[in-house]
């Protein structure tokens, strides 16, 4: 477990090097244009759209180690490859390879947290690997933005080889990890792709908690860099230096909420919790509403439109020990992969469509932008509870497995397993 967190902050180390400055790279640094600078950000997306359905059943098949290892390896190249290239079809093609590997490595990753934990020490363990994504590009973005020259191409080569370079480190240091050997899809009898793919749509709460994930993914971070910054720049005046303030306060709030909330939501109904967020979301739409609508100083504007960053922040620490884990919960046996690649290709859909539809929206219609989203956040707190109904008591609170190890009934576990028996 050790070294998959290990192998979370690297990748989200090298990523956070890269991936801020691509926009700038590509229409300045190698003259291609915005609208090459716009494609490779929708290739992107696209390249994660195309393998994510496939890498679920290689992770099934073949487990989660050896996809994560080539996901690495192609990620590397398409990094290698991103920083050399000088034409529009190079660098579309390096990203594609690179936005392939990106998102191949989050549902591997995550199967294998899912193979190194059991149900009681699941949410913290995610929470852990959230807790080191967020310290991981938030470190990678501070340094890289302090190696870019836009002057020198050079620069920007330098920075993706060492992206490239984080992504084989992490290959070494994924090869010596041994995870507990999980039921594999040629083990379960009776089991093909197509009956996998019908046995996940038959899950309704599963369904559930993919239209949930879906909002909850458009509403907040399908946002964050598209409809919420070009509403603050156009609505509230906000500079590109605040805008960045608000990202760093996102990430502050993350890292210091993350262990703080983790005990909280350790006791709670996943779905209430989830509920909660909604609310908290719901305070933030509102707060963003004041600083781009409202009729007080720009400070107080400035102060508003940070703060519905930071309030973004907190919802995301409740959200990391509680999703990923219900997923996992909620896949049978040996199909872990299946179901985090499931849940990995609707959160890309609504990372390809927040922006498009939030983009537009933030820029030119303030008012109905801010209503919608409030709307949304308040659609995930009834979306929530919804999901708790399809859930059993187990899988909306783990807690009340422990409870019933120690007693069932009031009577000692001892008494009751020699009663069962």
């Amino acid at each position: 477990m050790r070294r998959i967190h290990v192998g979370n902050a690297l990748s989200a180390f090298g990523l956070g090097f890269t991936v801020p400055y691509l926009y700038v790279y590509v229409a300045q640094v190698r003259g291609l244009g915005s609208v090459t600078a716009g494609l490779v950000l929708a290739v992107f997306a696209v390249a994660a759209l195309i393998v994510l359905p496939f890498a679920g059943r290689a992770i099934v098949r073949r487990g989660p180690l050896p996809v994560l290892l080539a996901a690495l390896v192609t990620a590397a190249l398409g990094a290698l490859s991103l920083g050399l290239s000088a034409s529009a079809a190079t660098v579309l093609s390096s990203a594609a390879a690179l936005g392939a590997g990106q998102a191949v490595m989050q549902p591997a990753l995550a199967t294998m947290i899912v193979d190194c934990s059991p149900s009681e020490t699941r949410s913290r363990a995610f929470a852990t690997q959230f807790f080191l994504q967020n310290l991981g590009l938030g470190v990678g973005g501070l340094i890289g933005g302090h190696l870019v020259d836009t002057s020198s191409a050079a620069s920007f080569t330098l920075l993706f080889a060492i992206e490239a370079a984080m992504f084989l480190v992490l290959v070494a240091v994924m090869a010596t990890v041994r995870t507990p050997r999980a039921p594999r899809m040629e083990e379960a009898p009776g089991q093909s792709a197509g009956g996998s793919w019908k046995q996940l749509l038959g899950n309704r709460a599963m369904v559930q908690l993919c239209v949930l994930g879906f909002v909850l993914f458009f509403a907040c971070y399908g946002q964050f860099e598209s409809g919420l910054s070009a509403y603050g720049v156009e609505a509230a005046g906000i500079s590109t230096s605040t805008l960045g303030t608000a990202l760093a306060a996102n990430t502050l709030v993350i890292v210091v909420a993350q262990f703080a909330v983790l005990r909280f939501v350790e006791r709670r109904k996943r779905s209430r919790v989830i509920a909660a967020v909604g609310l908290i979301w719901a305070v933030a739409w509102a707060v963003a509403g004041y600083a781009g609508l409202g009729h007080g100083s720009q400070a107080m504007a400035t102060a508003a439109f940070i703060s519905t960053y930071a309030l973004f922040g907190l919802g995301e620490a409740l959200l990391s020990p509680t999703v990923a884990p219900l997923v996992a919960d909620l896949a049978p046996a040996g199909l872990a992969g299946q179901y985090n690649s499931a849940f990995a290709l609707v959160k890309q859909l609504a990372l390809a469509i927040g922006p498009a539809v939030g983009g537009p929206l933030g820029a030119s219609l303030h008012a109905p932008y801010i209503v919608a989203f409030l709307l949304f956040s308040l659609g995930i707190t009834v979306l929530a509870v919804r999901l708790g109904r399809q859930l059993t008591d187990v899988q909306n609170q783990p807690s009340l497995a422990r409870s019933r190890v120690v007693t069932q009934s009031g009577a000692p576990a001892e008494s009751v397993a020699a009663a069962e028996a």
